[in-house]
């Protein structure tokens, strides 16, 4: 049976706004109190998507979380109608208001770890929701993120769904951008290559900006996937990149079947951790290790540029090409690195520049913004058909969002009542489009 990988993208709220929350993401401090273009965000998102379709890819679409979430804001002591929630937090608490609109489940790399059937003991697909407990305004996401998963991913013959992991530092789990699935192809089991910036049991992490993943996070996921241990590498994050603004994995390497391109500094000990990837892949196909020199591209240059947060994605035809953010144009040193590695003897013969500024302005790349789902023929059958794009879809969806979304956002305007309003009535319609049943619980007063 053919099994494929399947890109769910993260569909960009309407509350997108540049509030500058991401501690340790370069980008997003930069950009911060910037007015935001919501209307331009989620078209350029679909863009993304219906372009990877017309590839001949199989492409989702994920909803997103619902902004303002009034559940936090009330939890915390903001009573009255959602008016008077709104206007309290906003006088009193504005930081936090903030942190309840924030569209960041729009990079759905971080939603979740998921398991191929091919690799679990169960031959069941198995889904961990992150918990994100590093940033408050990611941490919120975890129980509506679930039942997204949930309502797409719903037969329970094919798929299983675990719970977040506990809210605690000791599991900080920040989902797929940590993870790196290497195999001769989708139809066989693959090495999951876990990559956390700290162990609780080791002295060695960053000093500047804080590391989000644990090897805990990662060791017990792997665990509740019902991987085998032998296809299992947990290798540590180099954390002076991480200091450098290199806050996920997929910002310094990215992998794909049996190609795994990293920056010569993405981990601790590098020589040794490489060593370990070679020797413990199984693949039948040779496994093509690309290392990046700094000469090459530095680190600050990969940061400016997210090169290695682009997409890397196998072609039907034959051949994988990598999805890359503009900006990569704009990086002399990345441009050239790309254009001589599309020439050269790796299974990388194409690269293809997208326009993702909106989403890269606060700190994510076309990497971030898509869920990685390895699927058989029957398991994609099995998932809910209204999410996946087709040409249909795409133009369904970019109505919906030409009617919904505002075309400048500012966060005085997080203030406004009315922006709660038009926010839940766009994703009230959305949750239709999509069929996902009852996935927001608005709780409106």
């Amino acid at each position: 049976m053919n099994y494929y990988e399947v890109n769910f993208d993260g569909l960009v709220g309407p509350t997108h706004n540049y509030a500058g929350l991401s501690y340790g993401n370069v980008a997003s401090k930069a950009n911060a109190k910037k007015f935001s273009n919501p209307k331009q965000a989620a078209l350029q998102g679909l863009g993304k998507m219906f372009a990877l379709s017309q590839l001949g890819l199989h492409q989702g679409v994920l909803a997103p979380n619902a902004r303002p979430d009034l559940k936090t804001l009330r939890s915390l002591g903001f009573a009255g109608s959602d008016k008077q929630v709104i206007v309290k937090a906003a006088q009193v608490e504005p930081q936090l208001l903030k942190a309840c609109y924030s569209a960041s489940s729009m990079w759905t790399a971080n939603a979740a770890t998921i398991s191929p059937s091919c690799d679990t003991q169960d031959n069941k697909v198995h889904f961990t929701p992150a918990n994100l407990s590093n940033k408050l305004h990611r941490a919120i996401e975890a129980d509506t993120t679930a039942r997204i998963l949930q309502s797409v991913f719903h037969d329970e013959a094919f798929f299983v769904h675990h719970s977040p992991l506990p809210q605690h530092p000791l599991f900080g789990d920040e989902g797929a951008a940590n993870h790196t699935r290497l195999a001769d192809s989708y139809n066989h089991a693959g090495l999951a290559v876990f990559v956390y910036g700290q162990d609780n049991r080791s002295e060695v992490r960053p000093t500047k900006f804080p590391a989000r993943q644990t090897r805990q996070a990662s060791e017990a996921v792997a665990r509740s996937h019902m991987l085998n241990p032998d296809n299992c590498l947990f290798i540590q994050q180099n954390p002076n990149v991480i200091d450098q603004g290199v806050f996920h994995n997929d910002v310094i390497a990215i992998g794909n079947e049996n190609v795994f391109l990293f920056h010569e500094q993405a981990f601790y000990e590098q020589q040794a951790a490489v060593k370990h990837i070679r020797d413990a892949y199984k693949g039948s196909r040779p496994l093509h290790l690309i290392e990046v020199s700094e000469a090459d591209v530095s680190v600050e240059d990969a940061v400016q540029s997210y090169i290695f947060n682009s997409q890397l994605v196998s072609l039907p035809n034959g051949g994988m090409a990598i999805i890359a953010p503009s900006e990569c144009q704009k990086v002399d040193s990345v441009e050239s690195y790309l254009s001589a590695l599309k020439q050269a003897s790796t299974p990388i013969n194409e690269v293809i520049y997208l326009d993702v500024k909106q989403s890269m302005q606060n700190g994510g790349g076309p990497a971030c913004l898509r869920l990685r789902v390895v699927l058989s023929e029957q398991e994609l059958k099995a998932s809910n058909q209204s999410c996946l794009l087709d040409e249909t879809l795409y133009h369904t969806l970019c109505l919906w969002v030409e009617k919904h979304y505002r075309d400048q956002l500012s966060e005085y305007d997080l203030a406004d009542p009315q922006l709660l309003t038009e926010s839940y009535t766009a994703l009230d319609e959305l949750s239709q489009i999509l069929a996902l049943g009852s996935v927001y619980d608005f709780q409106r007063v």
